[in-house]
């Protein structure tokens, strides 16, 4: 997995909507085509985060979400069968306060997000390029699932929510 960081701007978790009110961060995850990591990312910070962040996904192009993503997820109590793949631009009126790029292609393609006050890249192999056996391709998708996990609860959430949640949250999760 590779990882870097780029500020755009100074991240100040605490934002403000034009009531003055706070808001939560929006996190979007992209993907080359949303259908397996960006996917697994959002239904994960969602379940686990939603208190936190605001979670969304979105490909440089789109296909179906694929099953085995939805497979893995339902496995750990995370439903994601009602999610269908989006392209950036429906998030380009949106904005994003932090933006995740999730695999290698797309920093190609997708360097810049408008409004994003942060981009992220964690680059996770492609699930859903698997040409193994069913059995092998399900493996895959559950390691890149379990990756993903372990990027989000120690890398995103203790860098940009908030720290005591954090602890609070992986104390209660099983182990997998």
């Amino acid at each position: 997995m590779t990882e870097h960081l780029r500020e755009r701007s100074a991240y100040n978790p605490v934002n403000e909507n034009v009531e003055g009110t706070l808001k939560k961060p929006r996190v979007l995850f992209i993907c080359t085509h949303n259908s397996a990591r960006s996917q697994m990312a959002e239904g994960y910070l969602r379940k686990h985060y939603g208190d936190l962040f605001e979670a969304g996904s979105a490909g440089t192009g789109v296909r179906t979400v694929h099953p085995l993503a939805v497979l893995v997820m339902d496995e750990i109590g995370i439903d994601i069968s009602g999610y269908r793949s989006k392209l950036i631009d429906e998030f380009f009126d949106q904005g994003a306060d932090i933006v995740v790029t999730v695999c290698d292609s797309v920093t190609n393609a997708c360097p810049f997000f408008p409004g994003a006050k942060t981009v992220l890249h964690a680059g996770f192999p492609d699930p859903s390029a698997c040409t193994g056996t069913p059995d092998e391709c399900l493996m895959q998708f559950r390691q890149v699932r379990d990756a993903i996990i372990a990027w989000i609860d120690t890398t995103l959430v203790p860098a940009y929510g908030k720290k005591e949640r954090v602890h609070e949250v992986l104390r209660s999760r099983p182990h997998m």
